[in-house]
């Protein structure tokens, strides 16, 4: 299979660099998401057997500021690649977030719960999966939440840096998810590519985060039990911790659909931290 992956430098980009070393990995000097036009263009010459769309505008804060920015990044270019891959007949894989849902209660959302986000990174996420939705023949959207690895920035990083030399940090705990190992969105995107190359009734949305669920403050506790660093964290309300874009309190998601299709079970973020630090740890030795 000729698989084309956009994105080269994030985390999920990362992890299919490993595990599908032999796609063509496009980064933003050969497609920039701020010109969804020509990430259609590109497709068409490149004619590849499926389509991955791992790029995105992540920067959740300043896309407060620059919502139009998001919305063309996030939106616009991955309806673009969808309607390119729907001329082709190639599969479309985009990669979504639980930031499209409001956050509201405890249960987990399931893939037809209505979104309604309450951010401008959430919207411009809405909006591309609406335009991927429309415009996608055999498209898979692949929602996930709190996404780590050894690679980039995410939550298990900023911890071993900011927890260094100290002997407590403050960390909300009123936010709930499950943190998800890239390696497992990878391999879920895989998944569904080939899967759709067999069958277009494994179109639409999926869910796809790690277990069991917990709070950034058990999540940051167990970082530093992992690492073996002596830093008590401090439990504390989303309302002490202001920041220019709200996040949702309730980031559950639930993933029987993806289990059910495919066979893939939610990853147990606890094994792979422990692989993860040492790996960090050796990179930085």
């Amino acid at each position: 299979m000729t698989l084309l992956v956009f994105g080269s430098t994030g985390q999920v980009a990362r992890e299919l660099a490993l595990a599908a070393p032999a796609a063509r990995f496009v980064g933003r000097n050969e497609a920039d998401l701020t010109d969804p036009r020509a990430c259609a263009r590109l497709i068409r010459a490149a004619r590849p057997d499926a389509v991955i769309n791992a790029a995105a505008w992540t920067a959740v804060d300043l896309a407060e500021e620059q919502e139009a920015a998001a919305l063309i990044v996030n939106g616009e270019a991955p309806g673009q690649m969808a309607q390119a891959c729907a001329e082709l007949g190639a599969p479309f894989v985009h990669i979504s977030t639980d930031y499209v849902f409001s956050g509201a209660g405890e249960a987990p959302w399931r893939e037809d719960d209505a979104t309604a986000p309450i951010n401008a990174y959430g919207r411009s996420k809405r909006l591309g999966e609406e335009q991927v939705l429309r415009n996608g023949g055999r498209c898979a959207i692949l929602r996930t939440s709190w996404v780590f690895s050894r690679f980039g920035a995410n939550f298990v990083r900023t911890m071993l840096r900011a927890g260094e030399g100290r002997s407590s940090l403050r960390v909300v705990d009123d936010q709930i998810g499950g943190p998800t190992p890239a390696a497992a969105v990878a391999r879920a995107c895989l998944d569904l590519a080939a899967a759709l190359r067999e069958s277009e009734a494994h179109r639409g949305l999926y869910h796809l985060a790690g277990a069991p669920d917990v709070s950034w403050a058990s999540f940051a506790s167990a970082i530093f039990e992992t690492a073996a660093m002596e830093c008590d964290v401090v439990g504390v309300p989303s309302s002490d911790c202001p920041r220019p874009a709200r996040r949702p309190s309730n980031s559950r998601l639930d993933c029987d659909r993806i289990r059910r299709h495919l066979g893939v079970r939610r990853p147990d973020w606890r094994s792979a931290l422990g692989p993860i630090i040492a790996q960090l740890r050796t990179d930085h030795a």
